[in-house]
């Protein structure tokens, strides 16, 4: 079968392994075969491409399997009682490692697809699920205002979800210009297309002279921006730091977040029982409409092109798709 290896830096090579063997229910109970069939790129894993977010060495090779996590496909064996073969889910594997044909999981990591929904709008269920799982910290959000810091998938979905906790003013902030455009799509009331540093007569501007009570940081892992959180944020607010920084994180000004008296909230690892079916459930009832972010689409055998276009956010791209050899469906059903 096909597995997917980061020889080197920013180098995607297919190769062949063997298939994985499903273990006795007596030696590893519990396990399912998992056939992923559609995927889509994720800003977690541009570090294991890029290698260079600092402080932290990638070594290479990585290992065989990364970096793919968001995914949805088919159960095509198992050990255990959760899943039937033939079941289609959406899968999270272990690791991030799922640039496989075919992997082992735990039958814990999946969730059942809601029927309502097209493959390519299912798996963004996972993505979304730590968007609410982050949202769950948050205050009650109603007629309060709020800024997101950086645009990309995440930070569009951001927008999407405080669109649904009734914030008054949702201000999406980021440089790309096609990203700033797009977050008046997905729910911000106001856009700046700029870096947080230079934002804030803006932001009072648009605020009648205060300062947003919330400030989101979702721009993380190549880069970090939690002191423009704080300098954003209003006294006694709260700031969402979601955004994976880099290893370790660069020297950052706690001590203005202490003047100001803030809350620092952070968020990673949902819950497989209730937030990414929550998720799969709000996007099934169009409670948010995220379709607006799938830009871009390759085969398996264009991996390297899928992620040389995501790392450069070249031509508009927000959420690149990548199809397995399983994958057999016609994307406009």
């Amino acid at each position: 079968m096909l597995a997917g290896r980061l020889t080197s830096r920013r180098t995607i090579e297919l190769c062949d392994l063997p298939e994985p063997e499903l273990p006795s229910a007596d030696d590893q109970p519990g396990q399912i075969l998992f056939q992923p069939e559609l995927t889509c790129l994720c800003g977690s894993d541009l570090p294991f491409f890029d290698g260079d977010f600092e402080g932290h060495t990638v070594t290479y090779p990585q290992p065989i399997g990364m970096s793919l996590h968001e995914m949805v496909g088919t159960v095509v064996d198992t050990n255990g009682g959760r899943w039937t073969p033939g079941t289609r889910v959406l899968a999270v594997p272990v690791e991030q490692q799922g640039l496989m044909e075919r992997f082992l999981l735990d039958e814990n990591r999946a969730v059942a697809l809601d029927d309502r929904l097209s493959d390519e709008i299912a798996l963004l269920a996972q993505p979304f699920g730590t968007v609410l799982w982050a949202l769950q910290k948050l205050p009650n959000m109603i007629d309060r205002d709020v800024a997101v810091l950086g645009l990309g998938p995440i930070g569009q979905m951001f927008l999407a979800g405080l669109r649904n906790l009734g914030a008054r003013h949702i201000i999406g902030i980021d440089p790309i210009p096609e990203r700033a455009h797009l977050g008046k799509t997905m729910g911000a009331t106001e856009t700046l297309c700029a870096c947080g540093r230079d934002c804030e007569q803006d932001i009072r501007s648009i605020l009648s002279g205060k300062l947003p009570q919330v400030v989101v940081e979702a721009v993380g892992h190549r880069a970090q921006a939690f002191d423009q959180a704080v300098s954003l944020c209003a006294e006694h607010g709260d700031i969402l730091y979601f955004g994976v920084p880099p290893i370790p994180v660069p020297q950052i000004n706690l001590r203005a977040a202490m003047w100001k008296n803030l809350r620092i909230l952070t968020s990673i690892h949902p819950d497989f029982d209730r937030t990414f079916p929550l998720a799969m459930r709000w996007l099934a009832e169009r409670r948010v409409d995220l379709s607006p972010l799938l830009t871009h689409r390759f085969p398996l055998s264009r991996i390297q092109d899928a992620f040389d276009l995501f790392r450069d956010r070249r031509d508009g791209a927000i959420k690149v798709l990548v199809e397995f050899p399983a994958w057999n469906r016609d994307p406009t059903d």
